[in-house]
Protein backbone atom coordinates (compact mmCIF):
# COMPACT_ATOMS: atom_id res chain seq x y z
CA UNK A 1 0.00 0.00 0.00
CA UNK A 2 1.58 3.53 -1.07
CA UNK A 3 1.84 5.90 2.04
CA UNK A 4 -0.39 8.38 3.13
CA UNK A 5 1.66 12.13 2.39
CA UNK A 6 -0.27 14.14 4.55
CA UNK A 7 -0.02 11.73 7.43
CA UNK A 8 3.93 11.42 7.00
CA UNK A 9 4.41 15.06 6.66
CA UNK A 10 2.35 15.42 10.57
CA UNK A 11 4.66 12.57 11.74
CA UNK A 12 7.43 14.76 10.60
CA UNK A 13 6.62 18.15 12.03
CA UNK A 14 5.44 16.40 15.05
CA UNK A 15 9.03 14.48 15.67
CA UNK A 16 10.54 17.61 14.93
CA UNK A 17 8.60 19.14 17.59
CA UNK A 18 9.98 16.48 20.12
CA UNK A 19 13.52 17.30 19.07
CA UNK A 20 13.18 20.51 19.80
CA UNK A 21 12.21 19.52 23.29
CA UNK A 22 14.56 16.84 24.10
CA UNK A 23 17.66 19.30 22.98
CA UNK A 24 16.45 21.82 25.20
CA UNK A 25 16.07 19.26 27.77
CA UNK A 26 19.42 17.90 27.43
CA UNK A 27 20.93 20.99 27.20
CA UNK A 28 19.40 22.50 30.47
CA UNK A 29 20.68 19.42 32.31
CA UNK A 30 17.07 18.17 33.01
CA UNK A 31 18.08 14.54 31.35
CA UNK A 32 21.96 13.63 31.82
CA UNK A 33 22.26 11.55 28.31
CA UNK A 34 21.19 11.90 24.79
CA UNK A 35 20.26 8.52 24.76
CA UNK A 36 18.28 9.04 27.53
CA UNK A 37 16.74 12.21 26.38
CA UNK A 38 15.74 10.17 22.66
CA UNK A 39 14.06 7.30 25.25
CA UNK A 40 12.01 9.63 27.09
CA UNK A 41 10.92 11.84 24.17
CA UNK A 42 10.40 9.01 21.44
CA UNK A 43 12.59 10.37 18.92
CA UNK A 44 15.67 8.64 17.23
CA UNK A 45 18.74 8.80 19.19
CA UNK A 46 20.96 8.86 15.99
CA UNK A 47 18.32 11.92 14.65
CA UNK A 48 18.66 13.44 17.98
CA UNK A 49 22.60 13.70 18.14
CA UNK A 50 22.67 14.94 15.05
CA UNK A 51 20.28 17.57 15.36
CA UNK A 52 22.49 19.05 18.83
CA UNK A 53 25.77 18.41 16.67
CA UNK A 54 24.42 21.26 14.57
CA UNK A 55 22.68 19.43 11.57
CA UNK A 56 19.11 21.37 10.50
CA UNK A 57 15.91 19.96 9.89
CA UNK A 58 15.81 18.70 6.37
CA UNK A 59 12.66 20.32 5.21
CA UNK A 60 13.27 23.59 6.35
CA UNK A 61 17.23 23.37 4.60
CA UNK A 62 17.58 24.60 1.27
CA UNK A 63 17.99 22.14 -2.08
CA UNK A 64 21.40 21.47 -2.49
CA UNK A 65 20.31 21.06 -6.22
CA UNK A 66 19.19 24.40 -6.76
CA UNK A 67 21.38 26.40 -9.35
CA UNK A 68 20.35 29.97 -8.11
CA UNK A 69 21.51 31.49 -5.53
CA UNK A 70 19.16 32.74 -2.36
CA UNK A 71 19.96 36.41 -3.95
CA UNK A 72 19.32 35.98 -7.11
CA UNK A 73 15.85 34.04 -6.97
CA UNK A 74 15.00 37.33 -4.39
CA UNK A 75 16.34 39.77 -7.62
CA UNK A 76 14.16 37.43 -9.96
CA UNK A 77 11.34 37.78 -7.88
CA UNK A 78 11.52 41.49 -7.38
CA UNK A 79 11.91 41.71 -11.29
CA UNK A 80 8.85 39.79 -11.91
CA UNK A 81 6.70 41.93 -9.28
CA UNK A 82 7.77 44.76 -10.96
CA UNK A 83 6.59 43.95 -14.68
CA UNK A 84 3.07 42.52 -12.67
CA UNK A 85 3.07 45.84 -11.86
CA UNK A 86 3.54 47.66 -14.75
CA UNK A 87 0.90 45.01 -16.13
CA UNK A 88 3.29 43.27 -18.27
CA UNK A 89 2.78 40.18 -15.78
CA UNK A 90 5.72 37.35 -17.61
CA UNK A 91 5.38 34.38 -19.22
CA UNK A 92 6.73 31.19 -17.09
CA UNK A 93 9.16 30.70 -20.23
CA UNK A 94 10.56 34.63 -19.66
CA UNK A 95 11.13 33.69 -16.34
CA UNK A 96 13.14 30.54 -17.18
CA UNK A 97 14.75 33.09 -19.92
CA UNK A 98 16.08 35.59 -16.83
CA UNK A 99 17.33 32.93 -14.36
CA UNK A 100 19.00 31.79 -17.31
CA UNK A 101 20.58 35.38 -17.95
CA UNK A 102 21.51 35.56 -14.50
CA UNK A 103 22.99 31.98 -14.12
CA UNK A 104 25.35 32.87 -16.90
CA UNK A 105 26.81 35.43 -15.63
CA UNK A 106 28.69 33.45 -13.10
CA UNK A 107 28.23 29.62 -15.07
CA UNK A 108 27.55 27.96 -18.52
CA UNK A 109 24.38 26.30 -16.88
CA UNK A 110 20.88 26.70 -17.56
CA UNK A 111 17.57 25.87 -15.62
CA UNK A 112 15.68 23.04 -16.69
CA UNK A 113 12.09 23.14 -18.77
CA UNK A 114 10.14 23.07 -15.41
CA UNK A 115 12.23 25.49 -13.59
CA UNK A 116 9.66 28.42 -13.09
CA UNK A 117 7.17 25.79 -11.94
CA UNK A 118 9.16 24.48 -8.87
CA UNK A 119 10.88 28.01 -8.74
CA UNK A 120 6.56 29.52 -8.43
CA UNK A 121 5.95 26.96 -5.77
CA UNK A 122 8.80 27.87 -3.07
CA UNK A 123 7.57 31.75 -2.93
CA UNK A 124 4.28 32.26 -1.92
CA UNK A 125 4.37 35.89 -3.40
CA UNK A 126 3.77 34.51 -6.77
CA UNK A 127 1.11 32.77 -8.37
CA UNK A 128 0.67 30.86 -11.91
CA UNK A 129 -2.44 31.88 -13.15
CA UNK A 130 -4.30 31.27 -16.94
CA UNK A 131 -7.91 31.01 -18.24
CA UNK A 132 -9.73 28.75 -21.00
CA UNK A 133 -12.21 29.78 -23.64
CA UNK A 134 -14.89 27.36 -23.79
CA UNK A 135 -17.81 27.88 -26.87
CA UNK A 136 -20.87 26.88 -24.87
CA UNK A 137 -22.63 25.60 -28.73
CA UNK A 138 -19.46 23.66 -29.05
CA UNK A 139 -20.40 21.59 -26.15
CA UNK A 140 -23.75 21.05 -27.18
CA UNK A 141 -22.75 19.15 -30.44
CA UNK A 142 -20.15 17.01 -28.69
CA UNK A 143 -22.52 14.30 -29.21
CA UNK A 144 -21.49 11.15 -30.32
CA UNK A 145 -24.95 10.84 -32.38
CA UNK A 146 -23.45 13.66 -34.69
CA UNK A 147 -19.77 12.76 -34.44
CA UNK A 148 -19.45 9.34 -35.57
CA UNK A 149 -21.67 9.91 -38.72
CA UNK A 150 -19.35 11.77 -39.86
CA UNK A 151 -16.48 9.77 -39.42
CA UNK A 152 -18.63 7.10 -41.49
CA UNK A 153 -18.89 9.18 -44.26
CA UNK A 154 -15.01 9.96 -44.44
CA UNK A 155 -14.28 6.01 -44.25
CA UNK A 156 -16.75 5.61 -46.66
CA UNK A 157 -15.49 8.40 -48.80
CA UNK A 158 -11.97 7.50 -48.46
CA UNK A 159 -12.38 3.43 -49.06
CA UNK A 160 -14.97 4.16 -52.28
CA UNK A 161 -12.27 6.57 -53.88
CA UNK A 162 -9.11 4.63 -53.07
CA UNK A 163 -7.74 8.02 -51.29
CA UNK A 164 -4.19 7.87 -49.79
CA UNK A 165 -3.35 9.31 -46.38
CA UNK A 166 -0.62 11.46 -48.57
CA UNK A 167 -3.36 13.04 -50.25
CA UNK A 168 -5.80 13.91 -47.36
CA UNK A 169 -5.97 18.08 -46.60
CA UNK A 170 -7.09 20.51 -44.52
CA UNK A 171 -8.17 23.96 -45.14
CA UNK A 172 -9.23 26.66 -43.55
CA UNK A 173 -9.06 30.48 -42.10
CA UNK A 174 -8.15 31.85 -39.18
CA UNK A 175 -8.08 35.24 -38.25
CA UNK A 176 -6.30 38.03 -36.26
CA UNK A 177 -6.17 41.08 -34.39
CA UNK A 178 -3.45 42.64 -35.26
CA UNK A 179 -2.59 44.26 -32.17
CA UNK A 180 -4.15 42.17 -29.32
CA UNK A 181 -2.57 39.74 -27.16
CA UNK A 182 -3.92 36.14 -26.78
CA UNK A 183 -4.76 35.44 -23.30
CA UNK A 184 -1.79 33.34 -21.72
CA UNK A 185 -0.47 32.22 -18.13
CA UNK A 186 1.49 34.87 -16.45
CA UNK A 187 3.07 34.67 -13.32
CA UNK A 188 1.63 37.57 -10.71
CA UNK A 189 1.09 38.58 -7.03
CA UNK A 190 -0.60 36.18 -5.12
CA UNK A 191 -2.47 38.54 -3.33
CA UNK A 192 -3.78 39.86 -6.64
CA UNK A 193 -7.15 38.55 -7.49
CA UNK A 194 -9.00 37.24 -10.90
CA UNK A 195 -7.53 37.70 -14.47
CA UNK A 196 -4.57 39.92 -14.44
CA UNK A 197 -4.25 42.50 -17.21
CA UNK A 198 -1.73 42.83 -19.87
CA UNK A 199 -0.89 45.97 -21.69
CA UNK A 200 -1.24 45.07 -25.34
CA UNK A 201 -0.98 47.64 -28.28
CA UNK A 202 -4.94 47.19 -29.19
CA UNK A 203 -4.99 47.75 -33.13
CA UNK A 204 -8.25 45.70 -33.70
CA UNK A 205 -7.65 45.62 -37.46
CA UNK A 206 -8.28 42.54 -38.54
CA UNK A 207 -6.31 40.41 -40.73
CA UNK A 208 -7.12 36.87 -41.95
CA UNK A 209 -4.57 34.22 -43.47
CA UNK A 210 -6.21 31.08 -45.37
CA UNK A 211 -4.09 27.92 -44.11
CA UNK A 212 -3.81 24.16 -45.36
CA UNK A 213 -2.00 21.24 -44.27
CA UNK A 214 -1.27 17.38 -45.23
CA UNK A 215 -1.49 14.50 -43.44
CA UNK A 216 2.49 14.34 -44.13
CA UNK A 217 2.77 17.18 -42.42
CA UNK A 218 2.96 19.19 -45.41
CA UNK A 219 2.10 22.96 -45.45
CA UNK A 220 0.69 25.15 -48.23
CA UNK A 221 1.69 28.69 -48.33
CA UNK A 222 -0.52 31.13 -47.17
CA UNK A 223 -2.79 33.59 -48.32
CA UNK A 224 -2.91 36.58 -46.40
CA UNK A 225 -5.90 38.51 -45.92
CA UNK A 226 -5.83 42.40 -45.48
CA UNK A 227 -8.44 45.12 -45.01
CA UNK A 228 -8.07 47.19 -47.82
CA UNK A 229 -10.41 48.37 -50.82
CA UNK A 230 -8.18 49.00 -53.70
CA UNK A 231 -4.34 49.58 -53.56
CA UNK A 232 -1.32 47.08 -52.80
CA UNK A 233 1.39 48.47 -51.05
CA UNK A 234 4.97 47.52 -52.38
CA UNK A 235 6.31 47.08 -49.16
CA UNK A 236 4.29 44.43 -48.34
CA UNK A 237 6.15 42.25 -50.65
CA UNK A 238 9.81 43.36 -50.00
CA UNK A 239 10.59 40.49 -47.31
CA UNK A 240 7.91 37.70 -48.25
CA UNK A 241 8.45 34.31 -49.98
CA UNK A 242 7.54 34.12 -53.39
CA UNK A 243 4.75 31.60 -53.30
CA UNK A 244 2.72 33.99 -49.92
CA UNK A 245 0.21 35.23 -51.44
CA UNK A 246 -1.97 38.53 -49.94
CA UNK A 247 -5.24 39.66 -51.05
CA UNK A 248 -7.86 42.67 -49.95
CA UNK A 249 -11.09 42.84 -49.03
CA UNK A 250 -13.34 45.48 -47.04
CA UNK A 251 -12.97 44.17 -43.57
CA UNK A 252 -9.93 41.82 -43.75
CA UNK A 253 -12.10 38.23 -43.88
CA UNK A 254 -12.13 35.93 -46.82
CA UNK A 255 -15.13 35.95 -49.61
CA UNK A 256 -16.30 33.66 -51.85
CA UNK A 257 -13.71 34.99 -54.64
CA UNK A 258 -10.60 34.62 -52.56
CA UNK A 259 -11.59 31.85 -51.23
CA UNK A 260 -11.67 30.73 -55.36
CA UNK A 261 -8.77 32.19 -56.05
CA UNK A 262 -6.55 30.71 -53.49
CA UNK A 263 -8.28 26.64 -54.66
CA UNK A 264 -7.38 27.87 -58.29
CA UNK A 265 -3.70 29.44 -57.87
CA UNK A 266 -2.39 27.71 -54.29
CA UNK A 267 -3.96 24.54 -53.63
CA UNK A 268 -4.73 22.79 -57.70
CA UNK A 269 -1.12 23.52 -58.61
CA UNK A 270 0.74 22.74 -55.29
CA UNK A 271 -0.72 19.54 -54.79
CA UNK A 272 -1.74 18.39 -58.36
CA UNK A 273 2.19 17.04 -58.28
CA UNK A 274 2.13 15.15 -55.04
CA UNK A 275 -0.83 13.64 -55.59
CA UNK A 276 -0.48 9.63 -54.83
CA UNK A 277 -3.50 8.18 -56.03
CA UNK A 278 -6.23 9.84 -58.39
CA UNK A 279 -8.38 11.80 -56.17
CA UNK A 280 -7.66 14.21 -52.70
CA UNK A 281 -9.71 14.33 -49.90
CA UNK A 282 -10.06 18.60 -48.60
CA UNK A 283 -11.70 18.39 -45.01
CA UNK A 284 -13.51 21.53 -44.43
CA UNK A 285 -16.12 23.71 -42.16
CA UNK A 286 -19.06 24.83 -43.74
CA UNK A 287 -18.38 28.20 -44.28
CA UNK A 288 -19.91 30.08 -47.17
CA UNK A 289 -16.70 30.64 -48.76
CA UNK A 290 -16.31 26.66 -49.17
CA UNK A 291 -19.72 26.10 -50.34
CA UNK A 292 -19.94 27.93 -53.37
CA UNK A 293 -21.30 26.22 -56.69
CA UNK A 294 -18.01 27.35 -58.55
CA UNK A 295 -15.62 26.24 -55.62
CA UNK A 296 -17.57 22.70 -55.66
CA UNK A 297 -16.88 22.48 -59.86
CA UNK A 298 -13.55 23.37 -59.69
CA UNK A 299 -13.23 20.78 -57.33
CA UNK A 300 -15.09 18.37 -59.49
CA UNK A 301 -12.85 19.54 -62.78
CA UNK A 302 -9.64 18.64 -60.82
CA UNK A 303 -10.50 15.53 -58.72
CA UNK A 304 -10.49 16.94 -55.06
CA UNK A 305 -13.24 15.74 -52.81
CA UNK A 306 -14.41 18.48 -50.31
CA UNK A 307 -16.06 17.30 -47.46
CA UNK A 308 -17.63 19.41 -44.90
CA UNK A 309 -17.21 18.48 -40.88
CA UNK A 310 -20.90 18.93 -38.75
CA UNK A 311 -21.10 22.68 -36.99
CA UNK A 312 -19.56 23.64 -34.17
CA UNK A 313 -17.19 20.20 -34.54
CA UNK A 314 -14.14 21.55 -35.61
CA UNK A 315 -12.55 22.32 -32.40
CA UNK A 316 -12.51 18.43 -32.48
CA UNK A 317 -12.38 17.02 -36.04
CA UNK A 318 -10.35 19.74 -37.90
CA UNK A 319 -6.52 18.96 -37.63
CA UNK A 320 -5.73 22.78 -38.11
CA UNK A 321 -7.98 23.66 -34.56
CA UNK A 322 -6.66 20.58 -32.68
CA UNK A 323 -2.52 21.21 -33.21
CA UNK A 324 -2.18 24.72 -35.06
CA UNK A 325 -4.08 27.63 -34.72
CA UNK A 326 -3.79 27.39 -30.87
CA UNK A 327 -0.06 27.38 -31.10
CA UNK A 328 0.39 30.12 -34.12
CA UNK A 329 -1.64 32.28 -32.18
CA UNK A 330 0.40 32.13 -28.79
CA UNK A 331 3.55 32.30 -31.15
CA UNK A 332 2.01 35.59 -32.68
CA UNK A 333 0.56 36.77 -29.24
CA UNK A 334 4.23 36.07 -27.97
CA UNK A 335 6.04 38.27 -30.50
CA UNK A 336 3.37 41.10 -30.33
CA UNK A 337 3.54 41.38 -26.31
CA UNK A 338 7.48 41.40 -26.41
CA UNK A 339 6.87 44.89 -28.49
CA UNK A 340 4.38 46.08 -26.31
CA UNK A 341 6.97 45.51 -23.38
CA UNK A 342 8.87 47.27 -25.42
CA UNK A 343 6.46 50.73 -25.66
CA UNK A 344 5.16 49.81 -29.27
CA UNK A 345 2.05 51.26 -29.11
CA UNK A 346 0.97 50.47 -32.35
CA UNK A 347 1.32 47.58 -35.18
CA UNK A 348 -0.25 48.06 -38.58
CA UNK A 349 0.81 45.58 -41.28
CA UNK A 350 4.39 45.54 -42.22
CA UNK A 351 4.61 44.55 -38.28
CA UNK A 352 2.05 41.77 -38.82
CA UNK A 353 3.81 40.44 -42.15
CA UNK A 354 7.57 40.52 -39.93
CA UNK A 355 6.27 38.82 -36.67
CA UNK A 356 3.11 36.08 -38.59
CA UNK A 357 6.46 34.06 -40.57
CA UNK A 358 8.60 33.51 -37.31
CA UNK A 359 5.24 32.46 -35.51
CA UNK A 360 3.90 30.43 -38.56
CA UNK A 361 7.49 28.32 -38.64
CA UNK A 362 7.26 27.85 -34.30
CA UNK A 363 3.72 26.46 -35.35
CA UNK A 364 3.48 24.62 -38.29
CA UNK A 365 5.94 21.70 -37.97
CA UNK A 366 5.86 18.74 -39.99
CA UNK A 367 5.21 16.74 -36.27
CA UNK A 368 2.60 18.77 -34.67
CA UNK A 369 0.71 18.55 -37.87
CA UNK A 370 0.88 14.52 -38.16
CA UNK A 371 0.01 14.56 -34.62
CA UNK A 372 -3.06 16.78 -35.35
CA UNK A 373 -4.04 14.38 -38.13
CA UNK A 374 -3.86 11.81 -35.29
CA UNK A 375 -5.56 13.60 -32.79
CA UNK A 376 -8.66 14.65 -34.89
CA UNK A 377 -9.02 10.30 -35.80
CA UNK A 378 -8.13 11.27 -39.76
CA UNK A 379 -4.81 10.03 -40.37
CA UNK A 380 -4.64 7.20 -39.04
CA UNK A 381 -8.41 6.59 -38.98
CA UNK A 382 -9.75 6.16 -35.53
CA UNK A 383 -12.66 7.74 -34.64
CA UNK A 384 -11.95 6.29 -30.91
CA UNK A 385 -9.67 9.29 -30.92
CA UNK A 386 -12.52 11.61 -30.98
CA UNK A 387 -14.81 9.67 -29.29
CA UNK A 388 -12.75 9.47 -25.81
CA UNK A 389 -13.28 13.07 -26.07
CA UNK A 390 -17.11 13.40 -26.45
CA UNK A 391 -17.63 13.42 -22.50
CA UNK A 392 -16.81 16.97 -21.75
CA UNK A 393 -18.76 18.54 -19.29
CA UNK A 394 -19.66 22.13 -18.58
CA UNK A 395 -18.14 23.89 -15.52
CA UNK A 396 -18.36 27.37 -14.51
CA UNK A 397 -15.37 28.87 -15.56
CA UNK A 398 24.20 40.94 -21.17
CA UNK A 399 28.07 40.95 -21.63
CA UNK A 400 29.65 37.57 -20.93
CA UNK A 401 31.88 37.80 -17.79
CA UNK A 402 35.70 37.60 -18.01
CA UNK A 403 37.32 34.44 -18.50
CA UNK A 404 38.27 32.79 -15.62
CA UNK A 405 41.36 33.23 -13.97
CA UNK A 406 43.87 30.99 -11.96
CA UNK A 407 42.28 28.73 -9.14
CA UNK A 408 45.18 29.98 -6.79
CA UNK A 409 43.52 31.89 -3.67
CA UNK A 410 45.79 34.25 -3.54
CA UNK A 411 44.20 37.58 -4.22
CA UNK A 412 43.93 39.87 -7.02
CA UNK A 413 43.17 43.40 -6.75
CA UNK A 414 41.05 43.79 -9.99
CA UNK A 415 37.20 44.69 -9.99
CA UNK A 416 35.11 41.36 -10.03
CA UNK A 417 32.83 41.75 -13.34
CA UNK A 418 30.29 39.17 -12.36
CA UNK A 419 29.04 37.29 -9.40
CA UNK A 420 31.50 34.41 -9.44
CA UNK A 421 34.49 36.71 -9.61
CA UNK A 422 33.13 38.31 -6.53
CA UNK A 423 32.73 35.09 -4.54
CA UNK A 424 36.18 34.30 -5.17
CA UNK A 425 37.49 38.14 -4.52
CA UNK A 426 35.51 37.83 -1.04
CA UNK A 427 36.75 34.42 -0.15
CA UNK A 428 40.70 35.98 -0.81
CA UNK A 429 39.52 39.07 0.88
CA UNK A 430 38.13 36.82 4.42
CA UNK A 431 41.69 34.71 4.25
CA UNK A 432 44.17 37.83 3.45
CA UNK A 433 42.14 39.49 6.87
CA UNK A 434 42.36 36.50 8.81
CA UNK A 435 46.14 35.43 8.02
CA UNK A 436 47.39 39.29 8.96
CA UNK A 437 45.11 39.85 12.18
CA UNK A 438 45.17 36.35 13.75
CA UNK A 439 42.18 36.72 15.40
CA UNK A 440 38.23 35.84 15.56
CA UNK A 441 36.88 37.72 12.54
CA UNK A 442 33.34 36.97 12.79
CA UNK A 443 31.91 40.54 13.19
CA UNK A 444 34.09 41.35 10.43
CA UNK A 445 32.87 38.51 8.12
CA UNK A 446 29.10 39.42 8.88
CA UNK A 447 29.81 42.81 7.26
CA UNK A 448 31.96 42.05 4.15
CA UNK A 449 28.97 39.47 3.38
CA UNK A 450 26.56 42.09 4.14
CA UNK A 451 28.72 44.02 1.54
CA UNK A 452 28.41 41.54 -0.91
CA UNK A 453 25.30 40.82 -0.59
CA UNK A 454 24.35 44.41 -1.54
CA UNK A 455 26.62 44.39 -3.94
CA UNK A 456 25.26 40.94 -5.66
CA UNK A 457 21.84 42.38 -5.72
CA UNK A 458 23.51 45.49 -7.76
CA UNK A 459 24.80 43.43 -10.26
CA UNK A 460 21.49 40.93 -11.07
CA UNK A 461 19.52 43.96 -11.14
CA UNK A 462 22.74 45.05 -13.92
CA UNK A 463 22.36 42.31 -15.71
CA UNK A 464 18.18 42.06 -15.87
CA UNK A 465 18.61 45.70 -17.32
CA UNK A 466 20.77 44.83 -19.84
CA UNK A 467 18.76 42.46 -21.42
CA UNK A 468 15.72 45.22 -21.17
CA UNK A 469 18.55 47.61 -23.38
CA UNK A 470 19.27 45.41 -25.63
CA UNK A 471 15.38 44.39 -26.36
CA UNK A 472 13.92 48.08 -26.69
CA UNK A 473 17.45 48.39 -29.05
CA UNK A 474 16.36 45.83 -31.08
CA UNK A 475 12.82 46.92 -31.61
CA UNK A 476 14.14 50.56 -32.13
CA UNK A 477 16.39 48.98 -35.07
CA UNK A 478 13.21 47.11 -36.25
CA UNK A 479 11.19 50.48 -36.51
CA UNK A 480 13.49 52.35 -38.06
CA UNK A 481 13.89 49.59 -40.95
CA UNK A 482 10.33 49.93 -41.42
CA UNK A 483 9.99 53.23 -41.78
CA UNK A 484 12.51 53.55 -44.47
CA UNK A 485 10.56 50.71 -46.21
CA UNK A 486 8.56 52.34 -49.56
CA UNK A 487 4.99 53.33 -49.00
CA UNK A 488 4.04 53.59 -53.21
CA UNK A 489 0.83 51.64 -53.74
CA UNK A 490 -0.95 50.19 -57.13
CA UNK A 491 -4.54 49.78 -57.89
CA UNK A 492 -5.44 45.99 -58.02
CA UNK A 493 -8.74 44.56 -57.11
CA UNK A 494 -7.56 41.03 -57.55
CA UNK A 495 -4.61 39.60 -54.65
CA UNK A 496 -0.75 39.09 -56.00
CA UNK A 497 2.03 36.44 -55.05
CA UNK A 498 5.14 37.87 -54.07
CA UNK A 499 7.12 37.35 -57.30
CA UNK A 500 3.56 39.40 -59.30
CA UNK A 501 3.76 42.18 -56.40
CA UNK A 502 7.77 42.60 -57.09
CA UNK A 503 6.92 42.49 -60.80
CA UNK A 504 4.09 44.93 -60.79
CA UNK A 505 5.93 47.42 -59.08
CA UNK A 506 8.96 46.86 -60.95
CA UNK A 507 6.87 47.57 -63.89
CA UNK A 508 5.60 51.00 -62.33
CA UNK A 509 8.72 52.29 -61.61
CA UNK A 510 10.20 51.86 -65.25
CA UNK A 511 7.13 53.69 -66.28
CA UNK A 512 7.38 56.27 -63.70
CA UNK A 513 11.31 57.09 -65.28
CA UNK A 514 9.87 56.85 -68.67
CA UNK A 515 7.74 59.29 -67.70
CA UNK A 516 9.62 61.60 -65.95
CA UNK A 517 12.91 61.42 -68.35
CA UNK A 518 14.05 64.87 -69.78
CA UNK A 519 13.34 64.98 -73.78
CA UNK A 520 16.07 64.13 -75.63
CA UNK A 521 18.37 66.51 -76.83
CA UNK A 522 18.67 67.89 -80.48
CA UNK A 523 21.09 67.23 -83.00
CA UNK A 524 24.26 69.62 -82.34
CA UNK A 525 24.27 70.00 -86.14
CA UNK A 526 21.04 70.38 -87.06
CA UNK A 527 21.10 73.75 -84.32
CA UNK A 528 24.72 75.62 -86.16
CA UNK A 529 23.62 78.03 -88.32
CA UNK A 530 23.93 77.37 -92.09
Amino acid sequence: MPPIRGQNSRNSIEQEGRIILAIQAFQNKEIPTIREAARQFQVPNTTLQRRIDGHPFRTETRANSHKLTPEEEKSLLQWILSMDTRGSAPRPSMVREMANILLGERSNQTVGRNWATSYIKRYPELKSRSSRRYDYKRALCEDPRIIMPWFELVRRTIDENGIQPEDIYNFDETGFAMGLIATAKVITRAEYYGRRSVLQPGNREWVTSIECVGATGFVLPPTIIFKARTYHYEAWYDDLPDDWRIEISDNGWTTDQIGLRWLEKQFIPMTIGRTKGKYRLLVLDGHGSHLSPHFDRLCSENDIIPICMPPHSSHLLQPLDVGCFASLKRAYGGMIEAKARCNINHIDKLDFLEAFPRARAEAFKPSTIQNAFEAAGLVPFDPGKVNSKLDVQLRTPTPLGSRPGSRSSAWSPKTPANPKQLDRQASSIKSLISRQLQRDLSPIERQIDQLIKATQFSMHNTAILRQQIHDLRAANETQKKKRQKSTRRIAQFQGFDSHEGREAFSNLNQANEAQNAPPAELNSSASQPV
